[in-house]
């Protein structure tokens, strides 16, 4: 038979059948309409189990059959609790932690905020806790989230939208702060000047008056794009705006070596994991070293957190790679390409990622102690306007 529905709860005897013919009370169990179930054949006997409340009628059934029952074993809720009934202190105990635990879980243990960036979080959780958001605070006395969210909202200033989420124990708030328009840079009048010596190659004036011409010869100081505009007798000073580009020559003292040194990883490595208990590690596994002609040890430490709290327990490894070092040579054609390359990127990086390399002119050029020696002048198309602003006189 199958065992009946919520056995546990009824509670359950398993027995042991011993006599000369165990099938007669099987069956005489069966005919007088007994609940039996995993019934099996046990040495010159049977083993079944029957509910608590059918174990009572089963005595007169032996008489019947001549066989004899023993009790191996007892399952089900009234027998832990008579266990329980026994040791009352446990029972207590058992009953206080399940009610500790119960409004342990009914407390706000922490509270974050999220998406901040402008606003202070600190001033987030002043709000919050004057609306009833704070640690310790039971969450049955807290507001739903949707009048939290409107209320918290109110409260901040710069803020477009506020959100609280709780999960378990914990609140999170989140933060969409509103789009400040970009607060535009005060500019006092100015002329647009010439940084270097150069030949102007394009000129546009945004704001301002244009005083230089395309293929004019500018010197550093020259006036370029000039913030007052009008004639002697009416003028007005204004902001220069522009972009102003001219060919500049830039002189180079290049050094390129013929030979050059890699390091790489080859894939090649070894473990050792340690348990670290304060400032103590315990080396547990990967002892010795890895037997590597050249090597870099790498550590990594991981921590143990709890509710954003580094614990002093966690697992420390150290990865041991190993390294390969290659040397390759290079033909002084090579190295050449490669100082010029090197130069141009340093042009672009010290004048703008725009600047254009229009001509290049190798004055001198040595090879000597391993190194090819260049002087190199480069025509170089970049952009030589630069601010400088108008003073008053005492007297205007």
């Amino acid at each position: 038979m199958k065992e009946p529905p919520l056995s546990w709860i009824r509670g359950t005897v398993r027995l042991s059948i011993r006599g000369e013919r165990p099938e007669r009370f099987i069956n005489a169990v069966n005919e007088a309409g007994i609940a039996i179930w995993n019934v099996k054949a046990s040495g010159n006997g049977a083993e079944l189990h029957v509910l608590l409340h059918d174990f009572f009628a089963l005595r007169p059934l032996l008489k019947q059959t001549g066989c004899r029952m023993h009790v191996k074993g007892r399952i089900g809720l009234p027998f832990v609790a008579s266990r329980l009934l026994k040791r009352k202190f446990f029972a207590g105990g058992l009953l206080l932690f399940g009610a500790a635990l119960v409004l342990l879980c009914s407390l706000v243990w922490s509270v974050r905020v999220e998406g901040n960036s402008r606003l202070a979080s600190e001033d987030v959780l002043d709000a919050a806790r004057q609306e009833g958001i704070y640690p310790f605070q039971w969450i049955w006395r807290m507001n739903s989230p949707d009048k939290l969210s409107k209320q918290l909202a109110a409260r901040l200033p710069g803020v477009s939208w506020v959100g609280i989420q709780r999960n378990g124990t914990a609140v999170t708030i989140q933060i969409v702060e509103a789009a400040l328009p970009e607060a535009q840079k005060l500019n006092s009048p100015r002329h647009l000047i010439s940084r270097t010596d150069a030949v102007i190659t394009d000129i546009y004036a945004e704001q301002g008056r244009p005083v230089v011409e395309r293929n004019a010869r500018v010197k550093k100081g020259d006036i370029l794009i000039s913030g007052i505009l009008g004639d002697e007798a009416n003028t007005r000073n204004v902001v220069a705006k522009g972009e102003v580009r001219g060919l500049v020559w830039h002189e180079y003292n290049i050094e390129a070596p013929l030979s050059r040194t890699y390091t790489a990883y080859t894939g090649e490595r070894k473990d050792r994991s340690f348990l670290v208990i304060g400032n103590w590690a315990i080396q547990l596994w990967g002892y010795g070293r890895g037997h590597f002609t050249e090597s870099r040890t790498l550590t990594e430490h991981d921590p143990l957190t709890w509710r954003g709290y580094k614990l002093p327990l966690g697992w420390m490894t150290e990865k041991e790679l190993e390294l390969q070092t290659t040397e390759t040579t290079l033909t002084p054609a090579e190295a050449k390409q490669e100082g010029l390359a090197r130069a141009e990127a340093d042009i672009k990086a010290r004048y703008g990622s725009d600047s254009v390399v229009k001509a290049q002119k190798i004055l001198h050029e040595k090879k000597e102690n391993g190194k090819v020696y260049m002087k190199v002048l480069f025509e170089v198309d970049e952009r030589i306007a630069e601010e400088l602003p108008l003073v008053y006189n005492q007297g205007d």
